[in-house]
């Protein structure tokens, strides 16, 4: 069935701030300059926005953010739960809150300084809830030994190393390296150092296995698609799904009894391509969050870009670059652009249908975006 927002909501702008190991300012400020930047390439005016969506876990209140960039009355606000595994869900929220009446531009928004101020890439001195509770005594206390119990099942079961890894770690810092907006841009990666890398949870993660810590700001604003006139380069919605299952965790994602795929993620695939009018291979480029380099093969996997336990040859193959099969984050992803919870690979993602990314994909029209438990699916207006 196609979704009831396909159609009836458009990406009108994105904006940006630099990412940084140390941005020198406040949250509320990148937050600020990246909604201002957001409104504007939309053609809009904060007075034109009604409504913010933003995380559970951003620090900035939404009155303090509407009053920063000039917006002066807010009807609608909303969090999406949890960290980037719900990132796509922001769109969801605010498509719905669009195409139900409630707001006609609603902003989104995600800021932090997660490398100069706190590094949740570093052991955690406090509970963030209950359900750490039963492994941080055990020593999970980092995303990085916590992604690594789940991934090793998933590697001693189809026969694969690290090694293995680095190819995609590999092919995401070539697109950085040639992406002006990346951290990494104008430094590649080779397959030597990668493996020279030191291990951050052996034998499954090195160093650059993992995403960057980074200080920045990304925002998007989504508004009615019956003005899109009036937007310059409007993206349309095509659907935005969440898929949280009994007994699953953002983080903690254990008690399936096959350990070897993504079960979130075969749930929103399942829903994303019925709700988009859509196949899963009906994409131009396809935006995964990285966090760590197994939870892509994962992905990968679970949108059916190949068969289970077939990303590994997929990318050894060529399948994610520009001229590949399904070209995959092209922006360099969260290893090697940045990390703002993944919105960045959205934001990537409006790149591509518009045409205007670093590493264009050739006519690109469609881009799938997924987040383990979360998924959008864009389309040229």
């Amino acid at each position: 069935m196609v979704s009831e927002i396909s159609g009836r909501a458009v990406i009108s702008g994105i904006g940006q701030t630099e990412f940084s190991k140390d941005s020198g300012r406040s949250t509320l400020r990148l937050a600020t300059e990246a909604a201002t930047a957001a409104i504007a390439d939309a053609g809009l005016e904060p007075a034109d926005i009604r409504g913010t969506v933003t995380f559970t876990q951003d620090e900035n209140d939404e009155i303090a953010l509407a009053t920063a960039v000039g917006i002066p009355e807010l009807g609608y606000t909303s969090r999406s739960r949890g960290g980037g595994g719900g990132s796509g869900s922001t769109i969801q929220q605010a498509a719905v809150a669009v195409a139900s009446g409630v707001a006609d531009h609603v902003l989104i928004y995600r800021a932090f300084n997660e490398r100069s101020g706190r590094r949740f890439g570093q052991p955690l001195k406090g509970n963030p809830d209950p359900t750490w509770n039963p492994y941080r005594p055990y020593g999970l206390d980092t995303p990085m030994k916590v992604y690594a119990l789940w991934a090793q099942h998933y590697l001693h079961h189809f026969g694969l190393t690290n090694e293995d890894l680095a190819l995609y770690a590999v092919q995401a810092r070539e697109y950085a390296s040639t992406n002006p907006a990346a951290s990494y841009y104008g430094k590649p990666l080779s397959f030597e150092e990668h493996q020279a890398s030191r291990w951050i949870v052996e034998p499954v993660l090195r160093l650059y296995d993992c995403c960057q810590e980074s200080d920045g700001g990304v925002a998007l604003v989504v508004s009615r698609s019956d003005q899109a006139s009036r937007y310059p380069s409007p993206v349309r919605i095509r659907a935005a799904v969440q898929g949280h299952l009994r007994g699953g965790h953002e983080m903690f994602n254990y008690y399936e009894g096959d350990l070897t795929y993504f079960p979130e993620t075969r749930a929103v695939a399942t829903r994303i391509w019925n709700e988009a009018g859509v196949t899963g291979t009906d994409y131009d480029v396809a935006l995964l969050y990285d966090n760590m380099t197994p939870m892509v093969f994962l992905q990968m996997e679970g949108l059916g870009i190949c068969g289970p336990g077939e990303a590994r040859d997929f990318i050894a193959s060529g399948g994610m670059r520009l001229d590949g099969a399904t070209p995959i984050n092209t922006n360099g992803g969260l290893i090697g652009e940045g990390y703002i919870h993944g919105m960045n690979l959205i934001t990537e993602a409006v790149r591509q249908v518009r045409g205007t990314a670093a590493n264009q994909v050739v006519g690109a029209e469609t881009a799938v975006f997924c987040s383990g438990r979360s998924a959008v699916v864009l389309g040229a207006w």
